[in-house]
């Protein structure tokens, strides 16, 4: 299996070449383009319980395709719902932590379940709960703006908003914090935010989908029109139109 990555950061699409025989598992919906001949089945990620978790608890997809190189080398596109960019790193009989929404697609050889992240609520709006990738093959993880990795050792702990997170190495713990006092977590705009110690490399994303939500929502028009109706475009996101 060969990954490339093309137009990065800001639109970016993973092109995986596949063998004859060999598979990828992807997130549902994130197929752009395939291949004539690649083979898709459909199921469940974990079985029921392990997909209804998933979902409810961790905000993913219940469903994860397998795409496979059926009788001869194939190519399948993949890229997230979201402008922005995506890694790929290999996993080595190890184990990975990852946002929701971030897993885009991995070798049959990992895999994949839910960690309770506590009641310190480590990704906020989030959930509390991570993805935790485990096995060997390569991982492809996707990201709101750009990705920027990070090595953390127990020298150099590092902080950053818990809204740009993308993934970490099990080697690396986690305190969820205040930036400063109550007036600075009022009044900053920075809020809480995560500090990392340990051995290991962090992935952020240069945007946040919550800091752009508190930025949109307040700019949406909520006025009704005529009728009743809700109108602007809310009213046209809500009706369909």
């Amino acid at each position: 299996m060969q990954i490339t990555i093309k137009h990065q950061p800001s639109y970016a699409l993973a092109v995986v070449s596949l063998a004859a025989g060999e598979s990828i598992q992807a997130e549902s919906g994130a197929m752009v383009s395939m291949s004539a001949h690649v083979q898709i089945e459909t199921g469940m990620k974990g079985g029921m319980l392990g997909a209804v978790a998933r979902k409810v608890l961790g905000g993913e997809s219940l469903f994860a395709n397998i795409f496979t190189a059926a009788g001869a080398p194939a190519e399948v596109t993949l890229a997230p719902s979201l402008p922005g960019d995506i890694a790929v790193t290999t996993l080595k009989g190890e184990t990975m932590f990852i946002q929701s929404g971030s897993f885009l697609a991995g070798d049959q050889g990992i895999n994949l379940d839910l960690k309770w992240g506590g009641a310190r609520g480590f990704f906020g709006a989030e959930g509390l709960f991570l993805l935790r990738a485990q096995g060997s093959g390569p991982l492809i993880l996707s990201s709101y703006g750009a990705i920027h990795p990070v090595q953390v050792s127990p020298q150099a702990p590092y902080v950053c908003d818990t809204g740009h997170v993308v993934a970490f190495t099990e080697g690396l713990s986690y305190d969820v914090r205040r930036v400063g006092g109550w007036k600075s977590t009022l009044l900053s705009g920075e809020g809480i935010v995560c500090h990392f110690q340990g051995q290991g490399t962090l992935w952020l994303q240069t945007r946040s989908t919550q800091a752009f939500l508190s930025w949109l929502i307040p700019r949406i028009p909520t006025g009704t029109g005529g009728g009743g109706r809700r109108g602007g475009i809310l009213g046209n996101i809500l009706s369909g139109s």
